[in-house]
């Protein structure tokens, strides 16, 4: 045989085994007969992020619900906190991550606030999955505190304006935003001392540091109930369960309704079947024993809503506080 004719032949059995790897390779990705991808989702640990501290409220929401997620999905899901400025580094963090459903978190009521208070926060880069509760605020006093009703203490707000101290989880905050609502409501200026989160705002007031706390009732109600605290409204439509006795603002003539949830959210984009995936365990997890002991016990209140509804639910939030924060 001529080297010419060995030639061809070599060229043409390299041109037909390319040709046979191409194939091979569009068929692994989703080719005939072939699954395509996001169908064995998952197979690998997603991480379940949350951008708080470890040991508050959020936390251990987010780890509860990743013990009861790995039962429903079949594989890891490691919680990892990344706080700071006022929640805006993890959900920044969050927001730059692939799209894949491996990356999810915990965010709170602030993912719908914070593009109003200048960070880099926009609800449009995530998918919600899932709102997992919600919980009441409330004002509270030191117990010897001289302000026995909530009239008692706009009354002192409205005849010394801006002397009157309440504490807050911070700059930027849920409850920074509820001392803000409670301001409007009754046409009064407080000033409003901001803490690196909801505990130590409780502590201050606890020690008489502050006039007054503005908190949510899992932090309130167990301080109120021991005597450190007095709680002098809750600020829901509805009197609260854990609070017994106590009255709404509403109630007492202030229109303030405000209080913290918090989300499951993934980067924007995911594949359909991932979001109905995680969507579908999201909703077992919120049913779990564990979970409603972990939230009740705190004096909030398990409330699911699916990914649809959630995703419409913030954007109603962020709605209002462009409102409420635009003054």
């Amino acid at each position: 045989m001529s080297p010419s004719v060995t030639a061809r032949r070599t060229a043409a059995a390299v041109a037909v085994a390319s040709v046979a790897v191409a194939l091979n390779g569009c068929a692994s990705r989703g080719g005939a007969g072939e699954t395509p991808p996001g169908n064995d989702f998952p197979n690998d640990t997603i991480t379940l992020y949350t951008p708080t501290a470890a040991g508050g409220a959020t936390d251990l929401t987010a780890r509860t619900l990743g013990t009861e997620l790995e039962d429903d999905l079949g594989v890891s899901v490691v919680v990892e906190n990344r706080p700071g400025a006022s929640g805006s580094v993890g959900m920044q963090f969050l927001a730059d991550q692939n799209p894949d459903g491996y990356s999810i978190a915990v965010l709170p009521v602030e993912v719908s606030m914070l593009q109003y208070q200048d960070f880099d926060v926009d609800p449009a880069d995530y998918d919600f999955l899932g709102q997992v509760n919600a919980q009441p605020g409330t004002i509270a006093v030191p117990a010897d505190s001289p302000y026995q009703t909530l009239e008692d203490l706009i009354t002192a707000a409205k005849e010394a304006p801006g002397t009157v101290s309440v504490s807050t989880a911070g700059a930027g905050s849920i409850w920074d935003a509820g001392v803000t609502a409670l301001s409007q409501a009754a046409d009064i200026e407080l000033q409003a001392v901001p803490f690196d989160g909801g505990a130590p705002a409780v502590t201050a007031a606890i020690g008489g540091q502050v006039d007054a706390v503005v908190a949510g009732i899992g932090e309130t109600a167990p301080a109120h109930a021991d005597g450190r605290l007095r709680v002098l409204a809750v600020f829901t439509e509805e009197p609260a369960p854990a609070l017994e006795g106590v009255p709404t603002a509403i109630e007492q003539g202030y229109d303030v309704e405000i209080g913290s949830w918090a989300v499951i959210a993934a980067p924007a984009g995911l594949p359909d079947e991932v979001r109905d995936t995680l969507e579908s365990a999201i909703g077992t997890a919120v049913e779990a024993p564990s979970y409603i002991e972990l939230i009740e016990s705190g004096g909030n209140i398990v409330t699911y809503r699916d990914a649809d509804e959630a995703s419409e639910f913030v954007t109603e939030e962020s709605a209002r506080f462009a409102e409420l924060l635009a003054s």
